[in-house]
């Protein structure tokens, strides 16, 4: 009889439990020992399956309640290390992954994040935390699990803050959509004459509604350069009921959008430290059209700059999810072709890139115009957005790499002028036309 422990009482758990599972280095000669971890916030289930000296072929398993605090994950370490486990691997549940993970790798673990999809649960099969446990170390002794991309902790240091930074524009943008709102409730319509309204002229004429001034005809004198062209049209749009309960709320939302560029301006600083190791990558994707160095440094923070972890640039753009998946059952090919949902920071990222390349007269700019007229603007971002992830996987593969670009004219130098030919006189008889062509003197 294989030895078990009692799993303590879990009734009163309300957290996602922790399952982890263990094989020492010398129970397969060659082979990576492996954990599995499936995070939760307040406890963990360790489940450990050693083989058994006397019996090779069977397994002993021991499974142990931690809780998620750092003594019990330093205690829980030590018992792994007492068992010659090298290689931990854990299922990621929302952000309570990163904490065990974190102190695992530290402690000298070789750490794998899995996908929860890779063991979910399988029909039919009775479900409870000691039997979950169990089934998660039995994946993992099994070698059928292969781990998600968890960047180095430099280039996850420089993730958290350009995401927060991220989330910070989000919050300005909000805030500057219910300003917006706040005008036109006050009859306001300044957003229909100028097309940036927290502008320099936005800026002082909302400060003078605020101070107390509400003549059309001034306010729209404090309108600077080309919109000093629109003043009749600014005097109809201050025509409105703006009062001091509007004042205040403008006041208050001013205040933040403020405290938000102030708080980014920081987080600026902070990442120009944090990414000047890597100051020689960010300048070469820096040449690369539609990427400034603001996305460069977002780039980086997510996908890092070891392309060792992606063997080819297609195995990049299918973790990144900017390849179509593949559906097929008996030679059909099923489904949309749809890219499915990936890294949303770096999607927004690559997305906002290939927006600003496809107004440059470049090699990206034509290809995303091309794939516009053809397929519409969605697909087009889609492609362009992997066409300059293949080419970052390429200038972070080789240091000595720069980015050249073919030029506006690439599709039009390599078009076969016959084949043109043809396909224009066809088109012309099949409207009915007979055909005569005659070079040109």
């Amino acid at each position: 009889m294989r030895p078990r422990v009692r799993l303590p009482d879990l009734r009163h758990i309300h957290a996602t439990t922790l399952f982890l599972a263990g094989v020492p280095v010398s129970w397969r000669p060659g082979s990576a020992t492996q954990i599995r971890l499936s995070i939760g916030k307040a406890t963990l289930v360790c489940c450990a399956r050693v083989p058994d000296d006397k019996k090779p072929s069977r397994r002993l398993q021991e499974v142990q309640t931690y809780t998620t605090m750092t003594r019990s994950l330093l205690s829980m370490a030590d018992r792994l290390r007492c068992l010659g486990v090298t290689r931990v691997v854990m299922e990621a549940t929302s952000d309570y992954w990163e904490p065990v993970f974190y102190i695992l790798e530290a402690a000298g673990f070789e750490t794998w994040l899995v996908n929860a999809r890779d063991v979910k649960h399988l029909p039919g099969r009775p479900k409870t935390d000691k039997l979950d446990a169990v089934w998660l170390a039995k994946v993992a002794e099994r070698q059928m699990l292969r781990p998600s991309f968890v960047p180095p902790p430099a280039i996850r240091l420089l993730r958290d803050l350009t995401r927060y930074r991220v989330d910070l524009v989000q919050a300005r943008t909000a805030e500057k959509q219910r300003v917006e709102k706040l005008l036109e409730d006050a009859q306001i319509k300044l957003s229909v004459v100028a097309s940036d309204i927290f502008g320099v002229s936005g800026r002082a004429m909302m400060a003078a509604l605020i101070r107390g001034e509400r003549s059309p005809k001034t306010l729209a004198q404090l309108a600077r350069s080309s919109l000093r062209g629109k003043i009749p049209a600014l005097q109809e749009a201050f025509t409105g009921r703006f009062s001091d309960h509007h004042a205040f709320l403008l006041t208050t939302m001013l205040a933040r959008v403020d405290a938000i560029n102030v708080d980014i301006a920081t987080l600026d600083q902070k990442i120009t430290q944090q990414i000047a190791p890597f100051a020689a990558a960010v300048e070469r994707l820096d040449e690369v059209p539609g990427i400034g160095l603001t996305a460069a440094h977002a780039i980086l923070a997510e996908i890092g700059l070891d392309m060792s972890r992606f063997p080819t640039a297609a195995h990049l753009t299918s973790w990144a999810k900017f390849a179509p998946t593949v559906k097929e059952s008996a030679g059909k090919r099923k489904g949309k072709n749809s890219t499915g949902n990936g890294n949303r920071y770096l999607a927004r990222t690559l997305g906002e890139a290939a927006v600003v390349v496809g107004r440059t007269d470049t090699f990206l700019g034509e290809r995303y115009r091309r794939i516009v007229r053809r397929k519409g603007k969605k697909r087009a971002i889609v492609a362009v957005g992997r066409s300059i992830l293949v080419i970052i996987w390429h200038l972070l593969s080789d240091p000595d790499a720069h980015f050249i670009d073919l030029g506006a004219d690439f599709y039009t130098r390599r078009t076969n002028p016959d084949r043109n030919k043809r396909n224009h006189v066809r088109e012309l008889e099949a409207l009915g036309y007979r055909v005569t062509l005659e070079p040109a003197a």
